[in-house]
């Protein structure tokens, strides 16, 4: 079987509707006027193609928004948006590129030429946009890895460590929204480390001591209501409202109530801090001498706790 080059290929698109057009007004005259109808046609014809296929891929993204494109597969976003996009850029410059070469040819450059200078090109600008090229090529692995999603808390090791939930991950960029409701832009290439908190978050432990002498149902009606004030108070730094479990005993006697709090990540001072001052004095309505110790903070592995 012969090998098949590419300006056989560019050839053999005169074969198509196109082509025939091409065909036929170049075989019924060679005036000026002819050529230059059949550049206008050819021109137009690229121009509706590359729009029918622009809206094709909008009506799909916005298909995806409702969860199931009319495909029948839940979308998965931003990965099957980047998908249609990186398909619709490709057949642009098919398109494009298969036109100009049409044109050219009833303008008298061969072929050949023309493609051998596209490709002299094409070196040149990919040795000068290497960024580039590894920007997209870190995107789409990125994306097709699993390694995060839109709407996941992730940590970024970059040129610097960011915190954010990611708001796109783009053939260029990965975009991040941080606790100060900054829009971060972060160039693929430079993500050296992805750390993602799977729960959407970090959980910090109060281990909260109750006083011996204090009436139960009080005492945890108080852990509660001051649990529920830190949330109210607080609700951009603690995610969800706070759960507190059940009365539990310790070896030495010592009764406790835990309370669960999913942070922020980087927050949890106001935990050890704000919450602990809080209970504390709330605590003084059993004991006096209550202390700061008796109100145990930690950070542990996620369980339990349900986003």
């Amino acid at each position: 079987m012969d090998a098949i080059n590419a300006p056989d290929l560019l050839s053999e698109a005169t074969n198509t509707v196109v082509g025939r057009i091409i065909y036929h007004l170049t075989h019924h005259g060679s005036s000026t006027g002819t050529r230059l109808l059949l550049i206008i046609i050819v021109a137009v014809l690229a121009h509706v193609a590359i729009k029918v296929v622009r809206h094709l891929s909008e009506w799909l993204i916005r298909k995806s928004h409702e969860q199931e494109n009319p495909l029948g597969f839940v979308a998965q976003k931003p990965r099957f948006i980047t998908l249609i996009r990186l398909v619709v850029s490709c057949i642009t410059f098919l398109v494009y590129f298969f036109a100009i070469g049409l044109v050219l040819q009833e303008l008298g450059v061969n072929l050949t030429a023309y493609l051998a200078s596209a490709s002299v090109v094409g070196l040149a600008i990919s040795f000068g946009s290497q960024g580039l090229v590894q920007d997209m090529v870190i995107g789409l692995t990125l994306i097709f890895s699993d390694a995060m999603e839109a709407g996941d808390l992730v940590e970024i090791a970059s040129t610097v460590t960011v915190i954010g939930r990611v708001e796109e991950i783009g053939l260029r960029f990965t975009k991040l929204l941080n606790f100060y409701n900054q829009e971060i832009f972060i160039p693929n290439r430079t993500i050296a480390n992805v750390s993602r908190f799977s729960h959407g978050g970090v959980f910090a432990y109060a281990d909260v001591q109750i006083p011996a002498n204090a009436d139960r149902e009080k005492a945890l009606a108080t852990v509660k209501r001051v649990a529920a004030g830190m949330w109210r108070q607080f609700g951009a730094i603690i995610l969800s409202e706070p759960v507190v479990g059940d009365m539990e005993s310790t070896e030495g006697g010592w009764n406790f109530l835990r309370v669960h709090f999913k942070m922020w990540p980087g927050q949890g001072g106001l935990i050890e801090t704000t919450f602990r001052q809080q209970m504390v004095s709330a605590m003084k309505a059993f004991e006096p001498n209550y202390a700061d110790w008796q109100v145990a903070v930690t950070y542990r592995a996620m369980g339990g706790v349900k986003r």
